[in-house]
C-alpha cells in the first residue's frame, strides 16, 4: 500500500512538474505583457502596470485591424479549401479501386520527404510569372493540398463503414450528395482535428509569407511580430502584447473543439 501510494506520488509530482514547464512559456508571455521593456530584459516575473501602454503602443506603432483580418482570412480561406480538397482525395483514394492508384498515391507520399525549402524558389518564380506576388493568393495556394492531409483523411476513411454508402446509392444519392450528406457529418470528428491542425499551421506560418508579401498591408501577424522584434531597441512590452493577441485565436479554437480533436486524433466516428 505504502508502495502505492509512493507511485502516485512520484507520479502525480512528475505530471506536475511537466505541466509547469509546458505552460510557463505562456505564463511569462503574459506577465511580460504587462510590463516595460526594461523590467522584462531585468527578468523580471511579478505583473506590473504596463498593459494598457503596451496595447496603445502597439495599436500606434502597427495596423493591428489590418493585420489581423490578414491573417484571419488566410487562415479561413486556407483551412476551409484545404479541408475540402485533402477530404475529396482521400475520400477517393480509399472508396474508389484503380489500377495505378496506389502507385500514385505513393508518389504523393513521397513528396512528404521533399523539404519546403527546396520548393521556395520554384515556388517564387510560378507565382512571379503569374503575378501573384504579394498578395494572399499566393500563400494561400499552396497549403490547399498537402500529403499529410490526404494521408490523413484516408487513414482516418479506413474506420467509415462501406455500408453506409452503399445504402445511400440505393436510395438514389449521387457520388456527391454520398460525399456531403453522408461522409462529412459522419466523419466530423475527423473533420474537426484536421481543422484545428490546418488552422494553427496557416495561421502560424512565417516563411513562405515572408518571401510573399512584401508590403504592410498585406502582412501576417506574425510577420509584423518578427518585424517588432527587429527593431534597434525592441519594445518587448509591446511584443508580448502582439504575441498574446496571436495566441487567443488557435487556443479559441482548439478549447472549442478539443473533444473532436480527440476523436479525430484517434479515428473515431461518431
Amino acid at each position: 500500500m505504502i508502495m502505492y501510494r509512493l507511485r502516485n506520488l512520484f507520479k502525480y509530482c512528475f505530471l506536475s512538474i511537466a505541466a509547469f514547464i509546458s505552460i510557463f512559456p505562456f505564463i511569462w508571455m503574459i506577465i511580460g505583457a504587462t510590463n516595460t521593456a526594461t523590467d522584462i530584459t531585468k527578468g523580471k516575473m511579478t505583473f506590473g502596470g504596463e498593459a494598457l501602454s503596451n496595447l496603445s503602443k502597439l495599436f500606434e506603432m502597427v495596423d493591428m485591424k489590418t493585420i489581423l483580418l490578414n491573417s484571419s482570412k488566410i487562415a479561413l480561406i486556407s483551412t476551409f479549401l484545404l479541408l475540402l480538397f485533402a477530404s475529396l482525395a482521400g475520400y477517393g483514394f480509399e472508396i474508389y479501386k484503380s489500377k495505378n492508384k496506389e502507385r500514385l498515391y505513393t508518389i504523393l507520399l513521397l513528396t512528404m520527404m521533399v523539404p519546403f525549402a527546396a520548393l521556395m524558389i520554384p515556388l517564387f518564380r510560378m507565382f512571379a510569372n503569374m503575378n501573384l506576388l504579394d498578395s494572399h493568393i499566393a500563400v494561400i495556394i499552396p497549403t490547399i493540398a498537402t500529403p499529410f492531409m490526404i494521408f490523413f483523411f484516408r487513414q482516418n476513411t479506413k474506420t467509415f463503414p462501406s455500408d453506409l454508402i452503399q445504402a445511400a446509392r440505393v436510395d438514389g444519392l449521387n457520388e456527391y450528395q454520398v460525399f456531403f450528406l453522408i461522409y462529412i457529418p459522419t466523419m466530423r470528428s475527423t473533420f474537426a482535428a484536421a481543422g484545428i491542425i490546418a488552422f494553427m499551421t496557416s495561421w502560424n506560418s512565417f516563411l513562405w509569407p515572408l518571401i510573399v508579401l512584401q508590403s504592410d498591408g498585406q502582412k501576417t501577424i506574425t510577420l509584423i511580430i518578427s518585424s517588432l522584434s527587429s527593431a534597434y531597441f525592441p519594445e518587448y512590452g509591446v511584443i508580448m502584447v502582439a504575441i498574446v493577441i496571436a495566441t487567443l485565436p488557435t487556443i479559441l479554437i482548439f478549447f472549442l473543439l478539443q473533444r473532436r480533436f480527440v476523436e479525430g486524433m484517434l479515428g473515431s466516428i461518431k
